[in-house]
Parts: C-alpha cells; sequence; structure tokens
C-alpha cells in the first residue's frame, strides 16, 4: 500500500504492510514446514516401514496444515479489514486529505477507481484536483450516514420520552427536537456538499477524457497527413518504374518485328 501523508503514523503505515503479507506468511508457515520435515526424513530413510511411516505422517500433516493455513487466512483478513477500518474512522475524524484517499480505495466506486487511474496516466495536475474532489466526496458521504445514524437515535429516544407520559418530559423533547432540526441541517449542508462534489467529479472526466481524445486525434490526423502525402509519391513512382518498364521493352519488340519481317531483296 502506497505511503499517504497526514494524521497516519509510521507505526500504523508498518502496521498495514505486516497485515497486508500476515495471512500468506501464515499460511506457508503453517502448510509447509511439517510435510517438508517428514518428506525429508522418508527420503533419507533406509527401513521401508520407517519410509511408509514418514510418508503417511507427511500426507496428514500437510492436509492439517492446508487447513490451519487456511484458518489462519480467514481470521487474519478479517482482522485487517476491522483494523483498516478503524483506522479510516481515525483519518476521517476531522476529514479526508487528498494524501489520505489511498486508504479509503475500498470506498471508492469502479469507475472512480478507473478515472483515477486513467488521469493520473495521462495528466497529473487533474489527477490532484480529482483527488482532492475524492477527497470531498468521501468526507460528504461519511458526514451524511453518521448524522442518519444520529438522526435514527435521536428519533427512538423521542419515541422513548413520548412512551414515558411524563409530566416534565417537556423540556427533553424541545432539547431531542432541536437536536434533531440540527442534524437535519448538517445532513442537508453534507448533501448539497456531495452534489458538488460529484458534479465536480464528472467535470475532472469530461476535461481529462476531452484531451486524451484530443491528443489521439492529433496522432491519428498526423498519421492521416502522412499517408496522403506520400500516396502521391508512391503513385508517381509506381507510374514511372511502369513506364520505364514499358520503354525498356518497345526496342526489343522493334528489333524481334524487324528481324521476322523480310526484306525487299529477299
Amino acid at each position: 500500500m502506497s505511503q499517504s501523508k497526514g494524521k497516519i503514523s509510521a507505526k500504523d503505515e508498518t502496521l498495514a504492510k505486516v497485515l497486508k503479507l500476515a495471512p500468506w506468511l501464515a499460511f506457508v508457515v503453517a502448510s509447509v514446514p511439517a510435510p517438508l520435515l517428514f518428506l525429508i526424513l522418508f527420503l533419507t530413510a533406509t527401513a521401508t516401514d520407517s519410509a511408509a511411516v514418514y510418508l503417511l505422517f507427511a500426507g496428514l500433516s500437510l492436509a492439517l496444515g492446508l487447513v490451519l493455513g487456511l484458518v489462519l487466512v480467514l481470521i487474519l483478513t478479517i482482522y485487517r479489514r476491522r483494523w483498516l477500518s478503524r483506522l479510516r474512522d481515525k483519518l476521517a475524524a476531522d476529514g479526508i486529505t487528498a494524501d489520505e484517499v489511498v486508504w479509503f480505495e475500498p470506498e471508492l466506486t469502479s469507475a472512480e477507481r478507473q478515472s483515477l487511474g486513467e488521469i493520473k496516466r495521462s495528466n497529473p495536475l487533474l489527477a490532484d484536483a480529482y483527488l482532492e474532489t475524492i477527497a470531498a466526496r468521501l468526507t460528504a458521504s461519511r458526514i451524511i450516514s453518521r448524522s442518519r445514524r444520529e438522526l435514527l437515535r435521536v428519533e427512538r429516544r423521542i419515541n422513548r420520552v413520548r412512551g414515558l407520559n411524563a409530566a416534565d418530559s417537556a423540556p427533553l423533547l424541545e432539547d431531542l427536537a432541536s437536536d434533531r432540526q440540527g442534524l437535519e441541517r448538517i445532513r442537508q449542508t453534507a448533501g448539497e456538499h456531495l452534489v458538488k462534489a460529484n458534479t465536480r467529479l464528472q467535470m475532472i472526466e469530461a476535461t481529462a477524457s476531452r484531451n486524451m481524445d484530443q491528443a489521439e486525434t492529433e496522432m491519428m490526423m498526423q498519421r492521416l497527413s502522412a499517408a496522403q502525402d506520400q500516396l502521391p509519391l508512391v503513385l508517381e513512382m509506381a507510374h514511372l518504374e511502369q513506364q520505364a518498364l514499358r520503354e525498356a521493352e518497345k526496342p526489343i519488340g522493334d528489333v524481334e518485328y524487324q528481324e521476322q519481317t523480310p526484306g525487299p531483296n529477299q
């Protein structure tokens, strides 16, 4: 995983790299050493009975090692996903920056990942703007999701307070209603920012695509112009070659005709 600047620490980056390799290392360590040891003992055994026992142990240890390795891979993969989820929550606590988008790749759409790769190859400056806009889109999406969860909690609290029918519940209901209005405003504002971010993403994608199409079109036009410029020259060379062949064949034909035609004295 690429390194990123910002709130992430060197310890988190190192742990992320270790967790990325840990499942496969655990699978190899769990499934290879024991069968390999019994296989070596089998090859070096002098007695037939001992060789058969070592071969049996090699097969059994291989089967058990594969099962254990798969279990370890599953456990470490689940742990890595949860750890990365907590890390993303930590990074998004005060807003997502462009340098931190690499850690939020699972939250990107397939179209965004494809467009980002194409824009990075064609125009690095547009890629920076695209990353900034993706960071804004991710931040707005997380704010909307969080505000929705909080709204559900507030609604449940309001329903519970109303169900109590307590005489002194009016102030609490007013506070909860105020909280609901504040969360609605936050969600609405984040929704507006989300629309703006999505619109800007489309604009950047259109600009990058337009530039790439223009570059490809110009290259095709250059090749077409070069081909058209070369075509008359090729045709002229072919015409001159045919004319030279006709002129070279003409004297030969005249000489043969004169040799075959009898003279007046004959």
